[in-house]
């Protein structure tokens, strides 16, 4: 007997470099033996230094992650799609295979800039990421 597949869900945003990579990260570390997660980002660049370092203080790395444009994903049937900036979110291209799409926007943290200066921002929306996007996710999946 196969098991069922797990529901496979995208976290996108616009660079794919904070916010939906600190998604995907707490969901794989909350969800991941539920669910499938990918990130990307609809103008890809580069995964937030501070991203990475606020997420490996709170046991989550994601320095692995690289930033990837969301239509290198568009054949893969998504049950979950959700956008965490509203950028992404009027940019979000038709995805055929997804089931479902909804958005929750956060602040971007890349604004507040790269030194140390940033770090309570990156961390305050690290948080507000796991506290809303992860019970979001497992709401919808139930």
């Amino acid at each position: 007997m196969s098991a069922l597949p797990k529901p496979r869900v995208l976290v996108l945003c616009t660079a794919n470099s904070c916010r939906s990579q600190m998604g995907e990260g707490w969901l794989r570390h909350d969800l991941g033996d539920r669910i499938e997660v990918h990130s990307a980002g609809t103008r890809p660049s580069f995964v937030h230094p501070l991203a990475i370092r606020v997420m490996g203080e709170a046991g989550v790395d994601i320095s692995s992650h690289t930033s990837k444009s969301v239509e290198s994903l568009t054949a893969l049937p998504f049950d979950l799609v959700v956008t965490v900036c509203d950028s992404a979110r009027e940019a979000c291209p038709i995805l055929p295979g997804a089931r479902k799409t909804l958005h929750q926007a956060f602040e971007d943290p890349g604004l507040a800039g790269d030194g140390e200066d940033a770090l309570p921002v990156f961390r305050s929306v690290r948080d507000e990421i796991r506290a809303r996007l992860v019970p979001l996710v497992a709401a919808e999946l139930k």
